[in-house]
């Protein structure tokens, strides 16, 4: 009976995504502070007729819900967390044109979930900041950029069908579900991906996929993504730029392993080619105590469009960390390179960073990276950011 169910929701979840663009939207906040003086505006949930039926989706703040069957707050399934955060840093790459001054930014976010059955989940997240290269030229500062207005990040439904986990979303990423063996958190761009770089996609798109949890430690998952420049492209058609992903790991007590497996369409519409990547992922936990966590990852890559010569793409990882290091904190090392082309020389990024939990809420986290260059009059760059992460 739950399987029919589950089939019943899911064309409902896919119609549900159709109309929503593929990228994100802006919101209007002036629309917004005008809602309050409409007095019809509901946002109920619609599962059943039943006009007493009061567990509102998404309501709050007065003059937001105006029948009499509805109290304005939110239901018992839905719960709202919000984020920001604070980043201090300057970059320093030998020239005036490269060197950045001390800057101060900022990132914004809410994520808004809900749940139907009791074993969905609706989820709508919002964004905003400047941190981004787009606005600071400090690209390590990996923050949302988004000229300070509020934009939609993306939205998504996750949902059981028999044994599995199945997701659709509207700017979502097809690795939504994938497991990737690696314990090393730090803060920067670069090396956030622990060298699944290309073969676990990311960057929004119309998305679905599924993952299964086989027990004792193993699971799999896919993930189908589509990233149009127009939305009369489609999805699954020769215009669409469509990305194929599979994920298998192993989770153990104190280490893990995982393969992470893609198919690019490279969008050049006269060959049709695909470039694809394999991820290798693995980490391993000590036992002793004061020893930290070894998180390594390798990815190699296929770019059918490239010359043979320089063709294959790889990407490199290895991250130390110390949890509960000089008091509750976690200080980590780690050194890779990303998306390096064949016969070209590494550019290895090295960073060190300490994260301190001032409380359950605030976290401070130093960092200092350094990245080499093997471009010919151009020197290395050396960057210090302070992130101040704040969660309520």
């Amino acid at each position: 009976m739950k399987l029919f169910k589950s089939l019943l929701v899911a064309p409902a979840a896919l119609g549900l995504m159709s109309p929503l663009a593929v990228s994100a939207s802006e919101v209007n906040l002036n629309d917004i502070s005008a809602y309050s003086d409409v007095d019809t505006i509901e946002f109920a949930n619609s599962f059943g007729n039943d006009e007493s039926n009061d567990s509102q989706l998404i309501a709050g703040g007065e003059g937001l819900v105006s029948g009499s069957s509805h109290d304005g707050g939110f239901s018992s399934t839905t719960t709202a967390s919000f984020s920001t955060d604070f980043y201090l840093g300057a970059v320093d790459a030998g020239t005036a044109a490269t060197n950045y001054p001390v800057m101060a930014t900022y990132g914004f976010q809410i994520d808004l979930n809900t749940s139907f059955t009791g074993e969905d989940s609706l989820d709508i997240s919002l964004d905003a900041g400047n941190t981004a290269a787009a606005t600071t030229s400090v690209t390590e500062f990996d923050g949302n950029a988004t000229g300070d207005n509020l934009m939609v990040d993306g939205v998504s439904y996750t949902f059981p069908v028999g044994g599995a986990t199945v997701f659709v979303a509207d700017n979502g990423d097809a690795s939504a579900l994938f497991t990737t063996a690696c314990t090393y958190g730090g803060p920067t761009n670069t090396l956030d991906d622990c060298g699944n770089v290309n073969a676990g996609p990311t960057a929004g798109g119309v998305t679905f996929g599924s993952s299964y949890d086989f027990g004792n430690g193993f699971a799999a998952a896919f993930g189908y993504q589509a990233k149009n420049a127009e939305e009369s492209k489609g999805i699954m058609t020769e215009e669409s730029l469509d990305k194929y992903a599979l994920n298998g790991s192993y989770t153990g007590s104190n280490y893990g392993v995982s393969i992470t497996y893609a198919s690019i369409e490279d969008g050049v519409l006269s060959t049709s080619k695909e470039d694809t990547y394999t991820a290798f992922n693995g980490y391993y936990t000590p036992e002793g105590a004061g020893l930290p966590s070894i998180s390594v990852g390798y990815e190699v890559g296929d770019d059918a469009s490239a010359a043979t010569s320089a063709d294959e793409i790889t990407s490199f990882f290895v991250g130390l960390q110390w949890d509960e290091a000089f008091g509750p904190g976690s200080f980590g090392l780690a050194a890779g390179h990303s998306s390096t082309a064949e016969n070209a020389d590494e550019d290895y990024m090295y960073e060190a960073y300490y994260a301190y939990p001032v409380n359950d809420g605030m976290t401070i986290t130093p960092v200092i990276y350094t990245k080499e260059s093997s471009t010919t009059g151009t020197d290395d760059t050396t960057g210090f950011l302070v992130k101040t992460s704040f969660s309520f």
